[in-house]
């Protein structure tokens, strides 16, 4: 009642492509002219009280009817055992995961037009599907305002009788808004995957492998109010949270860290504050410097120091020597070493604990740091097909019985693995559940 049927039927497509990111167009539409139909019928004023009730039970059955034309879960099933509200509540929690890879391309001006021309409301719908299900960790603000905003430059531009000039000026106002929700989209799936704990250590991670020269006591605060930022604003409703706290966030980087490196400074000189955080961020690593011999928390420290001091600078410490190790490997030691204290550090003998398991955990994770630095810093120093190249030589060696065939099948699939997680900002899921598979570190699993 308060935003009307067309913002509401948008507003249920972009949920929807949020909850069920691999859903089809079709799928979505299905389930949007339920919910419509459902407000529609039970809103109006003299409605039954029973009303709502009947429907969503009728929409939870139809649900779990193994036709039904909506959006496919594994967890349906599980759900349909049970009766009443606890099935309908259990239905309304089902969600996918969120795209890791997006895969939303942009058409030309003219593909866009004329989808415009052909159909406006059919186009409306399915760039909102699409882009919702492309962008969905976005806060729900940003990705309402994004959409709203493409549209109308859409339905501008479409009837303009200069279209180019039109876009090209639509996009240019539209610039911060659109860095606004690929930012935010990133760094609150991250947030999703990591929670705000670790979104501190990946931060911490992000500074250090770019600026190495700079310290821990430098770079600490500033993971600290960005872990705090994704905590407050990845959720919210507030229209200009993400926009306001990022840019004041972005204020106090550059202020901090400009005089600490160049690259840093550069990206600080900008006039739009969510363009040079998204400079920062895009920046590759530096090259690892010569450092001193990192001085390792003693097993006291591990389970005396409140919080998780000693082990946030320890992989500070591994991040800025090794910066060829993306993230993705750099939080399987993070993960190891807090099991460790975890499991220690609650039982009377923590010190004994600590002792006795650290210096195997200690073999394990320099063994798994070694070969995570050979295999990027390979992928980064090398041309593709030089890398492949190598990956071929190497599995040679280890492998002399492999067939010509299985040895292809190994090269592509590490060479694949490389492309995908020897890169900055890679996926946490998907490399995270492959680390294992192609570095057979099972025990920091």
């Amino acid at each position: 009642n308060s935003l009307g049927k067309d913002n509401f039927r948008s507003l249920v497509i972009i949920m929807n492509s949020k909850k069920f990111s691999n859903a089809t167009f079709e799928e979505i539409s299905h389930l949007v002219k339920e919910v419509v139909s459902l407000a529609e019928t039970c809103c109006v004023k003299g409605a039954d009280p029973n009303c709502y009730e009947i429907g969503s039970s009728a929409l939870s059955a139809k649900s779990c009817d193994e036709n039904a034309p909506y959006p496919d879960h594994p967890g349906i099933s599980a759900c349909c055992t049970q009766q009443g509200l606890e099935r309908k509540l259990c239905l309304a929690a089902l969600h996918q995961p969120p795209k890791e890879f997006p895969s939303y391309v942009e058409p030309s001006n003219e593909e866009l037009c004329e989808a415009f021309k052909k159909d406006p409301q059919d186009f409306a719908d399915r760039f909102t599907h699409e882009y919702s299900s492309n962008y969905g960790q976005a806060p729900l603000p940003v990705l309402v305002g994004s959409i709203k905003s493409y549209l109308s430059m859409v339905g501008t531009c479409c009837i303009s009788p200069s279209p180019t000039v039109c876009f090209l000026k639509e996009r240019l106002e539209r610039k911060t808004l659109s860095i606004l929700t690929t930012m935010s989209n990133r760094i609150c799936s991250r947030y999703a995957v990591y929670g705000k704990e670790k979104s501190k250590f990946s931060v911490l991670t992000m500074f250090a492998q770019k600026i190495p020269s700079a310290s821990f006591e430098d770079i600490s605060p500033l993971a600290e109010d960005s872990a705090e930022v994704f905590s407050k604003c990845c959720g919210s409703m507030a229209e200009d949270c993400m926009q306001k706290e990022l840019s004041e966030l972005t204020t106090k980087i550059c202020t901090k860290l400009s005089s600490k490196d160049e690259k840093i400074s550069d990206c600080c000189k900008g006039k739009n504050l969510l363009e040079n955080y998204l400079c920062m961020y895009s920046l590759q690593p530096a090259k690892s410097p010569q450092l001193p011999e990192i001085q390792k928390p003693t097993d006291e420290q591990l389970c005396t120091v409140v919080g998780s001091l000693p082990v946030d600078q320890f992989t500070f410490e591994i991040a800025r020597r090794r910066t060829n190790i993306p993230e993705v490997f750099l939080s399987k030691v993070y993960d190891a070493t807090h099991n460790l204290v975890n499991r220690c550090c609650t039982i009377a003998d923590s010190i004994g604990c600590v002792s006795s398991q650290r210096p195997q955990l200690r073999g394990e994770i320099f063994k798994f740091l070694t070969k995570a630095d050979e295999l990027c810093g390979e992928y980064n120093d090398l041309t593709f097909l030089e890398f492949k190249q190598k990956l071929k030589e190497s599995f040679s060696k280890t492998m002399p019985d492999a067939t010509p065939a299985s040895l292809t099948e190994l090269v592509e699939r590490r060479a694949d693995f490389a492309s995908t997680c020897c890169i900055m900002n890679a996926p946490p899921v998907y490399c995270g559940l492959k680390v294992k598979c192609h570095l057979f570190l099972c025990s920091l699993q």
